[in-house]
């Protein structure tokens, strides 16, 4: 019997913001969980501002419209 190895696609499906933290959920179960002070537009906006987000490029980044920021998934997982 053989396997094959499995593909994980780090696609957005929510996301959210706490006082001090950014969450992302991706589709295969893994959630990112960061400093909010890592993206001042993001720590310095309003909960209203931080709650209206869109994925972009099919999920692979976030957007949000009133504080122009954009982070990338790819970013995410890439910090140290």
């Amino acid at each position: 019997m053989s396997t094959s190895a499995v593909r994980l696609d780090p696609v957005v499906v929510d996301v959210s913001c706490t006082a001090d933290a950014l969450r992302v959920v991706l589709a295969d179960g893994r959630e990112i969980v960061t400093p909010l002070e890592w993206f001042p537009r993001l720590r310095d906006a309003s909960p209203a501002a931080r709650a209206n987000w869109r994925t972009i490029g099919g999920g692979i980044g976030v957007h949000w419209p009133e504080i122009d920021e954009d982070i990338s998934v790819e970013g995410l997982l890439a910090t140290r």
